[in-house]
């Protein structure tokens, strides 16, 4: 089974599959919901990750940051394996690969935009 959610960019909220699967994928693309699939990831909380999240690299043991946090996009993980913050589509050139315990969710692209900001 394929698991996903959508943003509804009319009321501005994220809407989980238990409230879309009434819907069919077309009805979905055709209307005003930006479809976001689970990576087959879960974060060292054991929340679990979608396309459009932002998560924060870090060492578990002591949760201390190693990078900036960076937004889970569509092309860059390996369903339950890995996500990348960057995979350029010259060559498998791969730039900053995450585990699950090495990430945290901290918020989404919808939601919390200001996380991705860079330093002033």
């Amino acid at each position: 089974m394929i698991k996903f959610r959508a943003w509804d960019n009319e009321c501005k909220v994220i809407r989980d599959y238990d409230e879309l699967k009434g819907l069919t994928l077309d009805a979905l693309d055709a209307s005003d919901f930006k479809i976001e699939y689970f990576t087959g990831l879960k974060d060292m909380n054991g929340k679990e990750i979608y396309e459009g999240d932002i998560v924060q690299p870090v060492i578990s043991c002591t949760k201390r940051n190693i990078g900036k946090p960076f937004e889970v996009k569509k092309g860059n993980y390996v369903y339950g394996k890995w996500v990348a913050k960057d995979i350029s589509n010259k060559k498998f050139d791969v730039d900053g690969c995450y585990f699950s315990n090495e990430m945290q969710l901290i918020g989404n692209v919808h939601e919390n935009p200001e996380l991705l900001e860079e330093d002033k």
